[in-house]
């Protein structure tokens, strides 16, 4: 949806009897119509509602206003009033329209700029509070669209990540960035091929297996992107025994960060709900990845992911 100076918003972010900061406007007949002014407020129920019909198209704040509803999501993530999994709640809602952006600006260098700060939210907030992974974790598995699916990926690669041992601030966000771009070569894959319901057929999978080339080239453009991201692009469809794509490199050889999302990728595409797939239990799902495709991954990180999934039943 084509909607100049103005962005999405779901309306699940607002607070029940929390004023805004901000106008908010409902999509109509192809016009954006004021439905809420700043410094009013909607009860819980009028929320849950809406909230019910929202499908991230709906609601939309004036592009100027961007940085007041930024503040209001960041003044609640910081507030007592709300507990972990509130909290937990609006960071997701409130970055499912961020991302279906920066999957859909046609400048990637800016869409790769403003992944930063989104990252950097949700590492703090795993920082800031011991049990947030756990409830984002338990938050993600719904319908498969490429933001939907990069932005799960990016939860459950912070959260392997962290149970692998890696502690550090910065290495974190990087990994986040690693994760939720991922896929960003499939911009270059014809929708016709994405979409498409069942297998591909040799033309066609011949075309997806260029992703991760695409994605290198993509991200070669920005200057502000490590060479731990770039890899994980590169080299998530690598694998552990060494018959993956594109290099057919093997074991120690891959990017820890590609041997991370090449199992949360995995993961996230089994349990999540498409056309043509019945999604499965998220044990199940780490269990044949496990049994049936163990070579194709880390072995230590494969076992680290049960420690995920042991977060996800506690929430």
């Amino acid at each position: 949806m084509d909607t100049p100076g103005f962005f999405k918003v779901r309306i699940s972010t607002l607070i029940p009897e929390k004023p805004t900061s901000f106008d908010l406007y409902l999509r109509i007949n192809d016009q954006n119509i004021i439905y809420l002014r700043a410094g009013d407020k909607l009860v819980q129920e009028k929320i849950e509602a809406l909230g019910s019909r929202d499908s991230g198209s709906h609601f939309l704040v004036k592009e100027e206003d961007r940085k007041a509803y930024k503040n209001y999501v960041h003044d609640q993530m910081i507030s007592e009033d709300l507990n972990v999994r509130e909290k937990a709640i609006l960071l997701r809602e409130s970055s499912m329209t961020l991302v279906e952006e920066l999957y859909e600006n046609p400048d990637v260098n800016k869409a790769l700029d403003g992944a930063r700060p989104l990252i950097e939210e949700f590492v703090t907030f795993m920082k800031a509070e011991p049990e947030a992974m756990a409830h984002l974790i338990s938050l993600s598995g719904h319908d498969f669209y490429t933001y939907n699916h990069s932005l799960d990926v990016g939860i459950y690669s912070l959260g392997l990540a962290e149970a692998s041992g890696i502690s550090n601030k910065k290495e974190l966000e990087e990994m986040g960035i690693a994760a939720l771009f991922h896929d960003v070569g499939k911009r270059q894959v014809s929708l016709d091929i994405l979409c498409k319901k069942g297998g591909l057929n040799d033309a066609e999978w011949a075309q997806m297996q260029k992703h991760p080339q695409y994605g290198l080239l993509i991200l070669n453009q920005n200057d502000n992107i490590s060479d731990a991201v770039k890899a994980a692009c590169f080299e998530h469809h690598e694998s552990w025994t060494g018959n993956g794509y594109p290099q057919s490199i093997s074991g120690d050889e891959i990017h820890p960060f590609a041997r991370i999302v090449a199992i949360t990728d995995t993961y996230d595409a089994l349990t999540t709900q498409r056309s043509y797939n019945v999604p499965m239990k998220p044990l199940d799902a780490v269990t044949m990845m496990k049994e049936k495709l163990a070579g194709r991954y880390d072995p230590d990180l494969l076992k680290a992911m049960y420690s995920v999934l042991f977060k996800l039943k506690a929430a």
